[in-house]
């Protein structure tokens, strides 16, 4: 039971990459890019948990479904997998949505060209 968080983020992880080499967004579109932002974001993120950590904000608590690793006092082994899932998330949500609403601009434009 203790991996239960993990694997979850895992699988969660697995499955945005999946979506993201359907539809070519992220990763699959410019990957030197993607290494590029994804690294960025989760050193940034892991310096904000770190100051957040130091500042007595932040702790990791007991929790039954996490794994009970952890890479520094406070910093579960889980929480750089969170990271990282947040930061592919957010950008595949961002290149879908603006693939998205590029594609309904050019349907409007055609649609406005006809009438």
């Amino acid at each position: 039971m203790g991996a239960v968080y993990l694997v979850a983020l895992l699988v969660s992880l697995g499955c945005m990459l999946l979506l993201d080499w359907r539809f070519r967004l992220f990763f699959w579109r410019d990957a030197v890019s993607a290494l590029v932002v994804t690294a960025v974001g989760l050193v940034l993120f892991l310096v904000w948990d770190i100051a957040g950590i130091v500042n007595g904000i932040f702790l990791r608590g007991d929790a039954a479904i996490a794994t009970g690793l952890v890479l520094a006092p406070e910093l579960p082994i889980e929480e750089p997998v969170f990271l990282l899932f947040l930061v592919v998330c957010t950008m595949v949500i961002y290149t879908g949505s603006v693939r998205l609403l590029s594609q309904r601009r050019k349907q409007r434009r055609t649609q406005g060209g006809r009438s």
